[in-house]
């Protein structure tokens, strides 16, 4: 499976309105293109950053929604004044202990891969992280999607509300920094939304 984001470093002021549109307009778009197993959408009201996110079934199917996309972006990027940015995706794990509800948060931490060994980092995820991740209270779910050619990833960990997300940062952290000293990966970014779309039907990848 395979994954779209497009990421906007929007105006604070605009996000209802880009919330409206995405969930109105893009979503029933989705939903009719062949191939595509639904979508969610992260924001942070504080700076306007929205991270839109589609999967699809296989890489043909994401290649091949792309152009029917392309009028939707735009739109969504003047609505939300700023440009969208681009990234595509292999889904390398994904586990939902729960489905998301209303009020749930994400932790999103991009990776730096170090080694051509991008499967034993998959592994160690899957196999030593993901478990650790999941005892957490509130855990909802937790995906990994893995860029082999640029040597990046993302790891987004999905929690019940914003308080369980904020009661987990330092057990969180703990985790992520023993498997960063295992698994030989560079930490760049961590940021934290709230849930504002759920609408992925991805399946159970461990």
């Amino acid at each position: 499976m395979h994954a779209r984001s497009i990421t906007f470093m929007g105006d604070p002021s605009r996000l209802a309105a880009g919330i409206d549109y995405v969930r109105d307009d893009v979503m029933p778009m989705l939903d009719a293109i062949e191939g595509c197993l639904g979508m969610s959408m992260l924001a942070d009201p504080e700076t306007g950053q929205v991270i839109v996110t589609s999967s699809w079934r296989s890489a043909e199917d994401l290649d091949a929604s792309d152009r029917l996309l392309t009028g939707s972006r735009a739109r969504a990027a003047e609505i939300m004044g700023a440009p969208p940015e681009a990234a595509v995706w292999e889904v390398a794990v994904m586990h939902r202990d729960h489905r998301a509800a209303a009020g749930s948060c994400c932790r999103v931490t991009w990776l730096r891969l170090n080694h051509t060994d991008v499967g034993r980092g998959v592994e160690l995820y899957r196999t030593a992280l993901l478990p650790a991740m999941a005892e957490l209270p509130g855990f909802c779910s937790a995906s990994l999607l893995v860029d082999r050619r640029a040597g990046r990833a993302c790891s987004t960990t999905t929690y019940d509300s914003r308080a369980a997300m904020e009661s987990s940062r330092d057990r969180s952290w703990a985790i992520r920094d023993a498997g960063v000293r295992e698994s030989g990966v560079d930490v760049m970014d961590v940021a934290e939304f709230d849930l504002v779309l759920a609408h992925l039907h991805l399946p159970e990848l461990v």
